[in-house]
């Protein structure tokens, strides 16, 4: 299906760019969206649910433009496109983003960035490392994801460091929790997940055993939505089944998606918030990490 909504213009002020003036005084920014989606049912039934409200769509829009600064134009248009994907019934978004008064030094009559994203299941991955540099491992895991065809990382949580949990006697570690979109299926971004754990090292002789780098796929699809994946599967279970009892994988994941929800038994009324979860847990083996910045 290839209709659209179409919602151009829309424009506040903001500061976004890498140089201080820009960042200090602001500029006019002016983006332009196009959602691919079904509107066949909204056509014949004339039922706003079974479209998207475009009101809603420019709010989110321009609370992106005039919220928290970012060095390039092509990470506003990131955030917004994957803001609108958020949105019930969009299966793509085209988002183009305009600077008319970006610092060129030479005439112009616009800049522009267009990017296009195609929707699909949320995943959710907790990382951990406790050999080695544990903050670089963590980096370059993070970089990997980023690079990684048919994923996409939309949210990206702070390091904690974690007391170990079960297990020999070992160091503490470093954990995160990255969430993105992806086009792979979840035995696919398993296999990739295993690669980059590979890369660097990683071995399973002992279970719960220290190593340099753990990747968990811990959710796949919004629980409840015809994208959740739901498998029992001895090489790939789905939720992770632990995933409920462990602060260090809730707390970051609730600084990265802070309305997320996890399944933790078969029936609709057991989709729980994270943070109600973690609000269950012993959070005292679990302190904060070194910034991201810093590594």
């Amino acid at each position: 299906m290839s209709d659209q909504i179409v919602l151009k213009g829309v424009s506040a002020r903001g500061f976004h760019g890498v140089l201080d003036a820009e960042k200090k005084d602001g500029q006019p920014f002016v983006v332009d969206v196009h959602l691919t989606l079904d509107l066949s049912r909204a056509g014949r039934t004339d039922d706003l649910a079974a479209t998207v409200n475009y009101a809603e769509v420019a709010s989110a829009v321009v609370a992106r433009i005039t919220g928290p600064s970012f060095d390039l134009i092509e990470r506003l248009a990131e955030v917004i496109a994957d803001d609108v994907l958020g949105f019930p019934l969009v299966d793509a978004v085209e988002v183009v983003v305009h600077k008319p008064e970006a610092p060129v030094g030479h005439p112009f009559t616009d800049v522009e960035v267009c990017i296009r994203r195609v929707n699909g299941p949320r995943a959710v991955i907790a990382l951990g490392s406790n050999l080695g540099d544990r903050g670089r491992t963590l980096s370059l895991a993070v970089d990997a994801l980023r690079a990684l065809p048919g994923f996409t990382v939309t949210s990206l949580s702070p390091i904690v460091e974690t007391d170990p949990v079960g297990g020999p006697e070992q160091p503490p570690y470093l954990n995160a929790v990255v969430v993105g979109r992806t086009t792979l299926d979840p035995a696919e971004l398993l296999e990739a997940l295993h690669r980059i754990e590979d890369t660097h090292g990683r071995t399973r002789e002992i279970r719960w055993g220290a190593r340099t780098l753990d990747l968990d796929l811990v959710q796949f699809g919004t629980p409840g939505s015809g994208q959740e994946v739901v498998n029992d599967d001895e090489r790939l279970t789905l939720p992770h089944p632990r995933a409920a009892e462990r602060a260090f994988v809730l707390l970051p994941w609730a600084r990265a998606e802070p309305e997320a929800r996890l399944r933790v038994g078969p029936g609709e009324s057991d989709i729980q918030p994270i943070g109600e979860l973690l609000d269950q847990l012993d959070r005292s083996g679990v302190r904060p990490g070194p910034e991201w910045g810093q590594l």
